[in-house]
């Protein structure tokens, strides 16, 4: 007769597996790694601590008491990232295709209610399907909890998502309201709803990538920040990011060791032309006064007439906000404002200090930037008035 402690470690094991090994193989044929493979490479080695490994659904209808899975398509928990602490969910997509149930919902803001108590960032690895339909308004009920808690945490701690497979309806609600959002180019997605159903709606054919890839999203909607060309390039994003931000609204910076070299930048007296109608790439000024490779840009492909990232001045994280007259020669427009003011109001709420290069000639003219702003204005208002 086996021990309690041995049936233990067989459900743990068991958990490990998620949908089995045919599912991984399946994730891994697809170019995509599984959610605990994703963990290890964001985790500092043997710092992960998991919670509700043995997690079970509660739904008994139309067979799902059959298909049990411990962890119930999510891994939560967690652990270090270069030596400060980091929460951290990653959705399960060989279980039921990483679709949300109630008690999934559930295990997600419970690691969100500890990021929150202790002051820590928190990580969403995201690869699902969106709601799991056998539980109907339950699981749909878990997307609201989770918004809820994002809300909550908004400009209390960074909350940065990676969306690592096709996400749909609710599964990129909560990402998109979230900070700082990355994408896997060509097996990532973001839609509400996929592009069968556009065609049965519209008769509007439209392929996925067109539709919500990475690319759509972070040169035309502006809902991605960052884009990667693979899972190992994501998780790698992920941790630069964590490396500028403090871990919440009241703690201190980090700061990296600075040696202090030859501080005379003489490459900084060309840059700029002597003639006002002449671009240049406003990218070359902020490498000139930032530590030597550490500008890190934000939002690269998306409103380009303007320039956001983060960057280091003698080991100290700032925000940069520049003007880029090598794209409609720095005039500002909606989208760009839009970009700055999001970036700025991030920096704002974190306390990271801004460094602002301006060189612009104003506002873009124009009837199409009037309707655009007059309907921004008003969704505003809408959203506030709820």
């Amino acid at each position: 007769m086996k021990s309690k402690s041995e049936i233990l470690r067989e459900k743990l094991e068991a958990g490990k597996l998620g949908g089995g090994e045919k599912r991984i193989d399946a994730q891994h044929k697809k170019g995509k790694l599984t959610a605990r493979e994703r963990i290890s490479l964001l985790m500092d080695p043997g710092s992960f601590e998991e919670i509700g490994a043995l997690v079970l659904h509660r739904t008994r209808d139309f067979g799902m008491e059959d298909q049990l899975f411990y962890g119930d398509g999510v891994v939560t928990g967690y652990g270090t990232v270069n030596g400060r602490l980091v929460y951290v969910f990653a959705q399960d997509f060989t279980v039921f295709g990483g679709a949300l149930s109630e008690t999934h919902a559930e295990k997600i803001c419970k690691i969100m209610d500890m990021a929150m108590k202790t002051g820590a960032p928190l990580v969403g690895l995201n690869d699902s399907g969106g709601a799991r339909i056998q539980e109907g308004v339950r699981s749909l009920g878990g997307y609201a909890d989770i918004f809820y808690r994002n809300v909550q945490a908004s400009g209390v701690i960074p909350q940065i998502s990676a969306i690592m497979g096709p996400c749909a309806g609710g599964a990129v609600y909560s990402p998109a309201i979230t900070d700082f959002t990355v994408m896997v180019e060509n097996t990532s997605y973001m839609f509400v709803t996929g592009p069968n159903v556009v065609k049965t709606v519209t008769h509007e054919e439209v392929s996925f990538e067109e539709l919500g890839g990475a690319s759509t999203h972070s040169t035309k909607s502006g809902v991605t920040h960052l884009t990667a060309l693979n899972d190992v390039e994501c998780i790698n994003q992920v941790k630069k990011l964590l490396s500028y931000m403090p871990q919440n609204c009241e703690d201190v910076l980090p700061k990296l060791p600075y040696t202090p070299g030859d501080e005379t930048r003489p490459e900084l007296e060309t840059i700029v032309p002597e003639s006002a109608n002449q671009p240049y790439d406003i990218r070359a000024v902020v490498k000139g006064i930032c530590d030597e490779d550490s500008f890190f840009e934000i939002h690269k492909e998306y409103a380009e007439n303007i320039v956001v990232g983060f960057a280091r001045l003698a080991g100290r994280s700032i925000g940069i906000v520049a003007n880029q007259p090598m794209s409609l020669a720095g005039v500002l427009d909606i989208e760009s404002s839009r970009k700055g003011a999001r970036f700025t109001r991030f920096c704002d709420c974190f306390n990271i200090p801004l460094l602002v290069l301006v060189d612009v000639p104003g506002f873009l003219p124009g009837t199409d930037q009037g309707m655009a702003w007059h309907h921004h204005q008003w969704c505003e208002t809408a959203v506030c008035a709820q």
